[in-house]
């Protein structure tokens, strides 16, 4: 048949052939070969073109009738068929333009679903600096994020929330563009983005660069620094302290700490949630054997250090830690305790192996420290040493604090 208005209002409606299932029917255009209109059960019209594109038959929709009319559609299914003679393929560019509209909170999901193995304050991180950083992006074509409103954001964001924070809330940008320029691409399998934007403050030079922190509680300060600990009437929040400047353990893995993680048999505690995904197992000195032994007789829940949130473990002590700031004149952070543990132990000349093993640090480049330090009794004199020396500094004469 030939496509007119007149042929199109009389073409028939299909029946249904089976209930839930909608019917349709195509009819093809005798003047231009690959132009047709389908009618579907429901009444409803539509044009469409069909042809073999790199092989494969293809079929495009171009608009429902009557909003497009026939004279419309006509025109349109011969800018696609001329498309395709051309040897593009209209479907994928179709699919590339709606990949072009795809928001920074599209890549923020996606990219979440895709890395399955961050660790929740990672994902914290992230999500922070979505809803404070990149508000004003999130719901923008990620493709509508210049070099230079990167820039601009980048000076706004040191100004008002700090350097660090800047800097950190760019390199999460910077994932993200890395993330999306190998997850979306065009009909010519082409990278959506030639150049990640956030690439312009390392070519300015423009990263604040602020250095690692390097404060830890010195020698002469570790007395008062214990000696205000256990003025704290919550026993909890003092052994936790002390657990992690004897130990090195990061904030969470200290705060998380299980019974089912401590063997009373061996000595030791095993850290299963680490930053490096690698088990860590550490053997535990006198001091630490007693403190947990102690707190073990009291035990309430699952957790070493339990606590009142819904997690069951401590989440933040910072109330407690500025009562020891004031009790004891030394001013600290939880990572402080932990280089704290690197000082000392640095200056007892430990080996650097048993030290990299103590700290979980990896060692995957060095080809002799898979043969060193493999078994965990051979760590357990450092540590024994790294405790009595801070034990020693600390003025402690008792074997460990009890909870009471």
């Amino acid at each position: 048949m030939k496509i007119t208005k007149l042929a199109v209002d009389k073409l028939p409606i299909p029946s249904v052939v089976k209930a839930g299932v909608t019917a349709q029917k195509r009819y093809y255009d005798d003047v231009m070969k690959g132009f047709g209109v389908r009618v579907t059960s429901g009444g409803s019209k539509a044009f469409f073109v069909e042809k073999l594109i790199n092989g494969k038959l293809s079929r495009i929709t171009l608009g429902r009738y009557p909003e497009l009319t026939v004279e419309m559609a006509r025109r349109e299914a011969q800018k696609v068929l001329g498309q395709i003679a051309m040897g593009l393929d209209p479907l994928a560019e179709k699919r590339s333009s709606k990949l072009k509209e795809i928001t920074l909170e599209k890549i923020f999901n996606d990219y979440l679903e895709a890395r399955k193995s961050l660790k929740p304050k990672t994902i914290y991180d992230y999500k922070r600096s979505m809803e404070l950083a990149f508000k004003k992006w999130r719901h923008v074509p990620f493709t509508f994020i210049t070099k230079e409103e990167v820039v601009k954001q980048h000076t706004f964001l040191g100004k008002k929330h700090g350097a660090a924070y800047a800097d950190q809330a760019m390199a999460i940008l910077r994932a993200l563009f890395n993330f999306a320029s190998v997850q979306y691409e065009d009909s010519q399998g082409r990278s959506l983005i030639s150049e990640n934007p956030v690439k312009r403050l390392s070519q300015t030079r423009a990263w604040f660069r602020v250095g690692k922190r390097t404060t830890y509680i010195k020698s002469h300060e570790l007395a008062a620094w214990y000696q205000g600990a256990m003025s704290l009437s919550n026993t909890t929040l003092r052994d936790y302290l002390i657990l992690v400047v004897m130990t090195g353990l990061r904030r969470q893995e200290a705060a998380r700490l299980k019974w089912e993680q401590v063997d009373f048999r061996d000595k030791t505690i095993t850290i299963t949630d680490t930053k490096n995904h690698q088990d860590h197992t550490l053997p535990l000195s006198d001091y630490l054997y007693t403190l947990l032994a102690n707190r073990k007789q009291s035990a309430i829940n699952a957790y070493v250090f339990p606590g009142s949130g819904a997690g069951g473990y401590i989440i933040e002590p910072r109330k407690q830690m500025v009562k020891v700031v004031k009790s004891s004149g030394v001013h600290f952070t939880i990572h402080d305790l932990r280089r704290t543990f690197i000082t000392v132990a640095e200056g007892l000349d430990i080996a650097a192996y048993a030290l990299k093993r103590l700290l979980n640090h990896k060692m995957n480049n060095d080809i002799t420290a898979g043969y060193i330090m493999n078994d965990i009794e051979r760590l357990r004199k450092p540590m024994q040493l790294i405790t009595d020396t801070l034990v020693k500094l600390m003025g402690i004469n008792e074997l460990a604090p009890n909870l009471s």
